[in-house]
């Protein structure tokens, strides 16, 4: 049985493996094609082909979604947490610095729209933070913010605050804010011993009843009618409801269910989408890391095999298995696959010293 601190580490780990997973067969929406460059089934480290995403780059290494999280991680680790204004200057003199708007430049071979829009606002035209939030609905920010759901797993009200504040800088649709947050907040549950199963999302939701979490819910407890005589706008929350604390429940019954078959598990990105939308990443992600919570090779690897946005897939469900299984069960061969194996451990170590 893993502890608290090998949970958080191996959600570290999860991430970085997931993220080093994807580099080579990153976005095949073909999936033939994807069988044609690598094979029936992607089992490893892959380098990635000429004239494809990440190009340079060798199998083992991070593009730069996991290289932003590194320097999430170094950043929490060194300010010993989360505050805005560390931050803000963390993202312009350690982060933006080496990314790019154009697409095919920055650090990792690739920029993504809402780091090329950052770029442009700050570096470009030295736009001020609070009025430069990207409308991308992607998942930049809740990745690059997993090192702080692991450091204040703790601590979910915080967790919440800090991420909602984080997020809110870099992307600004209220939804993304609310699936970032609510995706953090079962992280950092699971980091803590909690299971993902169809029991998880009232386990969260009695945090939004007592104010713990920043969701609103107009329902009482078990999802039932409001009480009477009750005050609606006294439970008001920074977003707009608590549904993305409701489906991770829901895609863990779909993965338990045996009337509902989805077989190979990869075709899991077919059914709730192969884009890079946060409502496409977050449901496959829930029903892989609910489906193969014992099993993190299974996961990880059908995650990829799903081809499209499969470095997300992967990392998510790299984070979220390896915040079950824990960091010791993570098959060896991924850990020293990973380039810089050693200082990535190190870090998560660091990252998660004070975890009990």
């Amino acid at each position: 049985m893993s502890n608290t601190k090998d949970r958080a580490k191996g959600a570290l780990m999860g991430t970085f493996i997931g993220e080093a997973l994807g580099v080579g067969p990153h976005w095949y929406y073909d999936l033939d094609a994807l069988r044609e460059a690598f094979g029936e089934w992607i089992d490893d480290y892959k380098t990635p082909k000429k004239g494809r995403y990440h190009e340079g780059l060798k199998a083992g290494e991070l593009s730069q979604q996991g290289w932003i999280v590194k320097k999430m991680a170094e950043y929490v680790v060194e300010n010993q947490g989360y505050d805005r204004e560390s931050f803000l200057k963390t993202m312009d003199d350690s982060i933006l610095p080496y990314v790019h708007d154009n697409p095919l430049k920055g650090i990792g071979g690739y920029t993504s729209q809402m780091m090329r829009h950052l770029y442009q606002a700050r570096k470009r035209n030295n736009e001020p933070w609070g009025e430069i939030a990207s409308i991308a609905d992607t998942t930049e920010s809740l990745e690059r913010n997993i090192p702080l759901a692991i450091y204040y797993a703790n601590d979910p009200k915080a967790l919440a605050n800090h991420i909602a504040e984080n997020t809110a800088y870099t992307q600004r649709d209220n939804m993304v804010g609310s699936l970032t947050v609510a995706f953090n907040v079962v992280l950092a549950a699971l980091i803590k011993g909690e299971a993902l199963d169809s029991k998880l999302s009232n386990t969260l939701m009695k945090k939004v009843y007592r104010k713990e979490l920043p969701f609103f819910a107009v329902t009482s407890e078990g999802l039932n009618k409001p009480m009477v005589g009750r005050d609606v706008s006294s439970s008001e929350g920074l977003f707009a409801s608590p549904d993305g604390l409701l489906s991770p429940s829901h895609m863990a019954r779909a993965a338990s269910d045996p009337s509902i078959v989805i077989e190979p598990a990869w075709k899991a990105s077919i059914v709730y989408g192969m884009p890079c939308a946060i409502y496409h990443m977050l449901p496959a992600s829930y029903y892989l890391a609910a489906r193969f919570k014992d099993d993190f090779e299974s996961g990880v690897l059908h995650a990829i095999n799903g081809g499209g946005q499969n470095q997300v897939r992967a990392m998510l469900v790299g984070a979220l298995i390896g915040a079950q299984v824990g960091f010791e069960k993570i098959p060896k061969r991924f850990i020293t696959g990973l380039k810089d194996h050693e200082s990535l451990s190190e870090l998560a170590d660091r990252l998660v010293a004070h975890l009990i």
